[in-house]
């Protein structure tokens, strides 16, 4: 049963995103779950992607655009041998070839070429603006699509089992990689250089920024049994340093009043004598800049 309105209290929903489903389609459904329209969630996973996506609900929405989501870990099959239109199954195949006879040390040669700080184009068919419209909808209306290049950085690209399927090859990757980075477009990339073509078959996000698996929970399980992932102040301790303040400080900071500053690198979570957080805040020079108040004044 949906929980009430008035019970809904702010933090973090960690799901696991099954297949077929946008992440619109996941908030939508996270919204009627927990009887709230105050649910968001952080960077988007494509339809046929499952795995972690992280929402914001309530208060905790504030949170999203300031967590560090810089890093991501995926799990993914890139099957080699076709081409398509949007650099995985979802397309159209472009061009097909026997790639039943790729060596594996060419392919373990074209994935360490992919690792590192590298220059990548994303796929024609991806959410990157182009003169303020959608890559995707470009495409939609008939347009061709030409995206610049831009630098990422692969931190982790492992090759985990090689497959022989007729004509097809396909590899089970692990990848870590920067925000940004399409895994889409790595599987595409590596089968130009092979002189296969390749897409993506199967991709699954195992952890974005601090969130992994390990704290996230099916639609099924969420619907059988509604509760945040952690709460505001765990999520906030989860994902940001930690600065303890005094009591009048606390309320300075929730009347919108500057602090000294905390000595911290980049965002940080200030927390109340009472263990809960009072807002977001960066130094700036001598003084703390509340980015935002999670914890209004009275």
């Amino acid at each position: 049963m949906s929980a009430s309105t008035s019970a809904v209290q702010p933090g973090l929903v960690v799901v696991d995103k099954p297949d077929g489903m946008t992440s619109h389609d996941v908030v939508a459904k996270v919204r009627r779950i927990l009887g709230t329209r105050k649910v968001g969630h952080a960077g988007t996973l494509d339809p046929m992607a499952t795995g972690v996506l992280v929402l914001g609900v309530e208060r905790a929405t504030k949170l999203l655009g300031h967590l560090a989501l810089d890093s991501k870990a995926y799990l993914s099959t890139i099957r080699l041998g076709s081409a398509t239109t949007t650099d995985d199954a979802e397309g159209e195949v472009l061009s097909t070839s026997d790639a039943s006879a790729v060596a594996e040390d060419a392919i373990r040669a074209g994935v360490a070429k992919l690792t590192g700080p590298i220059q990548q184009v994303p796929s024609a068919v991806s959410a990157v603006k182009i003169d303020g419209k959608r890559a995707y909808a470009r495409v939609r209306d008939g347009e061709t699509v030409e995206i610049p290049a831009r630098p990422v950085t692969v931190h982790r690209f492992d090759v985990l089992s090689i497959r022989r399927e007729g004509e097809a090859t396909e590899l089970d990757v692990m990848v870590e990689c920067s925000s940004g980075t399409y895994v889409r477009a790595l599987a595409r990339d590596l089968g130009a250089d092979l002189g296969v073509g390749g897409h993506l078959a199967a991709l699954r996000r195992t952890r974005v920024g601090p969130f992994d698996l390990r704290v996230a929970k099916t639609l099924a399980q969420l619907e059988e049994s509604p509760a945040l992932s952690l709460d505001l102040d765990e999520a906030v301790d989860k994902a940001f340093p930690r600065r303890e303040i005094e009591p009048r400080e606390a309320v300075a900071l929730s009347h919108g009043q500057r602090l000294a500053a905390g000595g911290f690198e980049g965002t940080y979570g200030v927390f109340g004598p009472d263990g809960h957080v009072v807002a977001l805040a960066k130094d700036e020079g001598p003084i703390a800049k509340a980015l935002v108040v999670l914890t209004p004044a009275g």
